[in-house]
């Protein structure tokens, strides 16, 4: 498979990255050579210093021959332009990112218009997770499943006490469920039944729905006493007014701090009336503590720096604010997180990645997930005829370890499985696995002519 990629930001580099550990051809095109050059050092791609919104470049480069292109530019109008002229010229598929609010509520007439597959507004998608987290007690980051039968959930093992300093084997509460990876200090740890697990564990569980939402009610009643009707947001970007727009909706008290006084009057005109915007520098104390901090229900930080976000949750946690919220960036201050004991580490281009990664596989490949900070995958696959893992038992295929069956969904019936349980043709199979051991995932799966 042939992909280019137009714009070699974050997520730019974020996708390539990812899709090197299949079988994916990348190109990546962007005027700077600076970047670029840094890419070279570290990513087995092609590079093309040029404008890719340029005809002639598309054309010289036979964009004709590319199955997708995805277009990931600073620039909105830029995104769609290429994604455009490259369908036109001949490439199969296309993807762009459009992340002006102004935009948000006709996505679907520009893909119309402009023959675009698929277009992602990455802050959207980040608000919608947050919201999910806020106005739950746990996060369904992951999505759900086959349908919705099987979901995944990952949590603090400190927020249900049964939990800590157990090892897996002596939780009667998981029984249905699967504990697929623990992330402690960072570090990804694969579990088995004699597994203990710490305080501040991370924990990836995957099941039933039903099953996920019996431990999702234990972690409401533990983690959210009352009902949330205090947030303060931090940062009055494109998150922070998705995240006001929808919580004032709910008829939830927002509050935003926002240094740029041009954006509080824009926020000011534009969101309801129950969404106070004040206007100062969201690291100064005394001005949270004067906006009354230690009565909020929840703190969301979502500034443009991380070190913002962070030191600011830091402080929410020690006034005892129910739940913080990071917005984070550098892939490096995920172990730091953990450590502070911040409920919830959020990361853009994660979700992004995800949700094109997801697009792009097609075939037999149904849904995909990164987690870990894109360390690790879940994928949802079916079971085709020509599958050589048919009817073999579970235990007898010899999966490296970090590949995980997590569910099997036989008839409309999820099944957790065990060493016996075996795949059958049309089966829909949820797997764990590690981004490094995708390559012997796609082996195992076939799903090579897929990607």
């Amino acid at each position: 498979m042939k992909v280019m990629i137009v714009g070699a930001g974050k997520l730019g580099t974020k996708l390539a990255a990812a899709m090197l550990n299949g079988e994916i051809h990348v190109t990546i095109i962007d005027n700077n050579p600076i970047i670029l050059d840094r890419l070279k050092d570290h990513l087995d791609v092609l590079t093309i210093n040029a404008n890719g919104a340029r005809k002639e470049v598309l054309e010289e480069l036979h964009i004709d021959t590319y199955d997708l292109v995805i277009s990931v530019t600073s620039n909105d109008e830029t995104n769609i332009v290429i994604s455009s002229i490259a369908k036109k010229l001949g490439c199969k598929r296309s993807v762009s990112r459009i992340r002006n609010p102004e935009y948000a509520n006709q996505l679907d007439f520009i893909k119309s218009l402009y023959n675009i597959d698929l277009v992602i507004n990455p802050e959207l998608a980040t608000s919608n997770e947050i919201l999910r987290y806020v106005m739950e007690s746990y996060t369904f980051y992951f999505g759900d499943y086959a349908f919705g039968k099987v979901s995944l959930v990952n949590f603090n093992v400190r927020n249900l006490s049964e939990f800590v300093n157990k090892s897996i084997s002596e939780l009667t509460s998981v029984d249905s469920l699967l504990i697929v990876a623990i992330s402690r200090n960072g570090d990804i740890i694969i579990p088995h039944g004699g597994t203990i697990l710490h305080e501040n564990d991370i924990i990836y569980v995957i099941g039933k729905k039903e099953n996920i939402e019996i431990i999702a009610k234990k972690l409401k009643e533990s983690v959210n006493k009352k009902n949330v009707k205090k947030v303060m947001i931090l940062g009055g970007g494109k998150i922070g007014y998705y995240l006001a727009d929808n919580l004032s909706k709910k008829g939830i008290s927002v509050k935003i701090i926002e240094s740029n006084i041009t954006r509080c009057k824009t926020l000011a005109d534009t969101l309801p009336d129950n969404v106070l915007i004040i206007h100062g520098d969201g690291t100064d104390i005394n001005l949270l503590e004067e906006e009354e901090l230690s009565k909020m229900d929840v703190f969301i930080g979502v500034t443009g720096y991380d070190e913002e976000n962070l030191f600011m949750s830091l402080r929410a946690k020690q006034l005892n604010i129910p739940k913080v919220i990071a917005k984070i960036s550098r892939q490096s201050y995920i172990h730091v997180i953990e450590k502070l004991g911040i409920d919830m580490a959020i990361n853009p281009v994660n979700i992004t990645a995800s949700n094109i990664l997801k697009y792009i596989r097609g075939g037999k490949v149904v849904s995909v997930s990164l987690l870990l900070d894109g360390q690790a995958e879940v994928t949802e696959i079916i079971a085709s005829s020509n599958l050589q893992i048919l009817n073999t038992k579970i235990k007898d295929l010899n999966l490296p370890k970090g590949i995980i069956v997590g569910a099997i969904v036989h008839k409309n019936k999820v099944i957790i499985p065990k060493g016996d349980s075996i795949i059958s043709k049309g089966d829909r199979i949820v797997v764990f696995s590690l981004l490094s051991e995708v390559p012997a995932l796609e082996t195992f799966f076939n799903l090579k002519e897929g990607r």
